[in-house]
């Protein structure tokens, strides 16, 4: 037998596995855990058992149930998706029991951003080309490449680009139900987006998301800097691709006007997303995002938690931060929603984690929410809000959303998110125009592989050479210099133009 010494972690002293820092071969010994022996090969992030499990006995990670052994698990066994699986079992919601009080920073510190005439603050200067309906996507797109050609807005250094915003939906739905109006709130959200200098609506004309209604339904008002155009009533693709360039050429010279300003961290909103998750995810990256939410929040940032899917059975651990029995009590309606809407469609809310999360070290949906939760940090739960609505609280707050990233950034940005913070363990490559994403890696192995597209490494805490806290203060910085105007390696590979995926509920008719 060979030993392999703190070859493996153990999260909290009442687990039933530990997480294998590197892949263990079968026969080895972890001297740090009374001899274990390993039973077989348990590749990186992965679950060995240190305990023999009866079936149907819990099974904890990070101290929390994970799940439930269906066979009997003997110690030094892997333990994943052949002998663990999701059940039922009570959460104590002990709404507010957790709360501590809010101590602010003693110093506050300002990133140079734009600062819009309704008093918001913006971390990209760009003007949006946004469709109503997919019928207009193609029109929006073409707009959009007009003034990528090179030299197109040299005349305009403080404009960072024109954005195309488009989506697969817009008709076909009841004129009047939920559907629509959510579809209408993001899309409203994005017209009205502080990154935003201008926008050019473009629709269709015959769509159920009519132009007027939308505008009036978001209290939008056409203006100089806001151009809506139907295609149908200019005459179709060409005459609209044209009459849309004309207004964007006569909304640059005032966008090129608004400059950076120093504006204090208030100003900032991020949006709180994990993909391609994996068994380091909970460990490195995202509690590491977690101190930096906090550092953000006692300066008066704000962060938007989401995917209500992978908060599901940690749910508990959020509740019991909210703010009042209120705000608590909103989160465990919409996780009943989630339950109910699972069961109508018949399936199962633990079809997530994916293929790609269970190949990294994840079982069932109790332990990636676990670990999904940790990127809130240890501030208290200040609202939770419906998808897309806006935010018009300080803090930590929740948004509904499912766990499909795209999904979800576009309802944080919709709410007003003016910056993306997304950890991956398996290499996520999301972008998020108009609002910049940060990519987090949790392991160096992946990170090293796609370098290109990863901000920061988090790895370097599962080696013992960086602290949880000293990694959260690093993603903080790099929060501070991205929202200052430092392109992010999404930005620079020009990645952010295809994800806009609005959450789209009802029949399609």
């Amino acid at each position: 037998m060979t030993s392999q010494p703190a070859s493996a972690l153990k999260l909290h002293a009442s687990d039933d596995v530990l997480i294998a820092r590197n892949p263990i071969a079968a026969g080895t010994v972890l001297a740090d855990f009374g001899g274990l022996v390993a039973a077989g090969d348990i590749p990186a992030a992965h679950k060995i058992a240190c305990r023999a499990i009866a079936p149907g006995a819990p099974v904890r990670r990070y101290g929390q149930i994970i799940g439930f052994a269906t066979w009997p698990i003997r110690a030094g066994e892997h333990v994943h998706v052949h002998n663990l699986a999701i059940g039922a079992f009570e959460r104590d919601y002990a709404f507010g029991q957790d709360v501590k009080p809010l101590v602010p920073a003693p110093e506050q510190i300002a990133f140079n951003g734009f600062l819009r005439a309704n008093g918001r603050g913006a971390t990209r200067n760009c003007i949006g080309v946004i469709s109503t309906v997919n019928c207009s996507a193609t029109v929006v797109k073409q707009v959009a490449r007009h003034f990528s050609a090179p030299g197109a807005l040299d005349a305009y250094p403080n404009v960072d680009g024109v954005v195309p915003v488009t989506h697969s939906f817009g008709c076909c739905i009841d004129h009047h139900g939920e559907a629509i109006a959510q579809l209408r709130r993001t899309l409203g959200g994005y017209i009205k987006h502080p990154n935003f200098a201008g926008v050019v609506v473009i629709g269709l004309g015959c769509e159920t998301n009519q132009m007027n209604a939308l505008l009036l339904a978001e209290g939008v008002e056409p203006g100089a800097l806001c151009v809506p155009l139907v295609m149908q009533e200019l005459g179709g693709t060409q005459k609209t691709v044209a009459a849309a360039i004309a207004a964007i050429e006569r909304m640059l010279p005032s966008a090129n006007q608004a400059a950076r300003q120093p504006l204090p961290v208030s100003h900032l909103t991020v949006a709180l997303q994990c993909g391609g998750s994996d068994g380091y995810s909970g460990i490195t990256a995202n509690p590491a995002l977690g101190a930096a939410v906090d550092l953000l929040v006692r300066r008066g940032g704000t962060a938007i938690l989401s995917a209500t899917p992978e908060i599901y059975g940690a749910e508990h651990l959020l509740t019991r931060r909210a703010i009042n029995r209120e705000v608590g009590q909103k989160l465990v309606e919409r996780i009943r929603w989630w339950e109910s809407y699972a069961e109508r469609e018949k399936g199962s809310i633990d079809n997530n984690p994916t293929p790609g999360n269970k190949a990294g070290g994840l079982t069932t949906i109790l332990e990636k929410s676990l670990g999904a939760v940790a990127k809130s940090g240890s501030t208290p739960l200040m609202g939770v809000y419906r998808y897309a609505e806006p935010i018009d609280a300080k803090g930590l707050v929740f948004m509904d959303a499912p766990g499909y990233d795209p999904i979800g950034a576009t309802g944080q940005i919709a709410s007003g998110a003016n910056l993306v913070a997304f950890t991956t363990g398996r290499g996520s490559c999301l972008g998020a125009r108009p609002a910049p994403s940060i990519k987090i890696a949790t392991n160096l192995a992946m990170y090293q592989r796609m370098v290109d597209d990863m901000d920061i490494n988090c790895g370097d805490i599962m080696d013992g050479a960086a602290s949880v806290e000293q990694k959260g203060r690093e993603i903080f910085r790099m929060m501070i210099a991205v929202a200052a105007g430092a392109r992010s390696k999404s930005e620079a590979l020009g990645v952010g133009d295809e994800e806009c995926v609005p959450w789209m509920i009802g029949a399609q008719m």
